[in-house]
């Protein structure tokens, strides 16, 4: 049904142009002052721009809107199970979400189509950037997907729940960087704590992927939370329907 809708398709739109203005920039700024790392590289770097508007307009009216429709309560009268809505409409919400990001794979294709052989010098084919970003934006997108959905379930407001989303995903991504640059936390007494913090750090985790190393640690943390995060949606959508 997300094919049927026309948000679906505004977000892709947004999202392509978003990410499409972010590469030319990129582009420029890699013709004018020569870079010693891939083109590609910076370009996962801003992967948080467009999720924090891009996932919330994708979940936020999943589960949200149904209950404002009274449509999840009849949903609920079938065979079908609390855990099988919100696993389908994660899957679902995760196809769109990877699909809009193998599109930006496009990009370095024509960039190698306007410029022809000029393009090689921007290092844009670096196939262990290009698979360790894409792996790294596979394996958040679980998590932060699975947020917006436990945001959708909180209340019947489309609204609230994008907020709410955008939250969630603001602290996840962001909160963890700012509380590291704490001074408070930064003291010789602080030194579990700020262990616990890096581990936590998802520009660090972006860095290793697009470097070609592949820590079982970021694996382990995004898709327990991403577990979590279903888990508790499913009893939430099944207590109040």
């Amino acid at each position: 049904m997300l094919f049927y809708s026309t948000t679906t398709y505004v977000v892709g739109v947004f999202f392509l142009l978003l990410m499409g203005a972010l590469f030319l920039t990129i582009v420029q700024e890699f013709s004018q002052i020569p870079q010693n790392v891939s083109l590609m590289e910076p370009f996962f770097q801003v992967f948080w721009m467009p999720v924090l508007f891009i996932v919330p307009l994708l979940t936020m009216k999943s589960i949200a809107e149904e209950r404002r429709l009274c449509t999840l309560e009849t949903l609920m009268t079938t065979s079908v199970s609390s855990w099988a809505i919100v696993l389908s409409k994660f899957l679902s919400i995760y196809f769109v979400y990877m699909l809009l990001w193998l599109l930006t794979c496009l990009f370095p294709f024509i960039l190698t189509w306007v410029l022809g052989a000029e393009v090689t010098d921007l290092r844009v084919f670096d196939s262990a950037v290009l698979l360790g970003g894409l792996s790294f934006i596979a394996i958040t997108g679980l998590f932060y997907i699975a947020l917006g959905l436990f945001a959708s379930s909180l209340t019947r407001s489309q609204l609230t729940a994008g907020i709410l989303s955008f939250s969630f995903l603001f602290a996840v991504i962001v909160g963890g960087r700012f509380l590291a640059e704490v001074p408070f936390l930064s003291g010789s007494w602080a030194g579990p704590i700020e262990g616990s913090l890096e581990y936590f750090q998802t520009f660090i985790h972006l860095e290793d992927f697009t470097r070609g190393v592949l820590d079982s640690r970021p694996f382990f943390l995004y898709v327990s939370g991403t577990l979590l995060a279903l888990g508790v949606t499913g009893l939430i959508v099944e207590a109040k329907s």
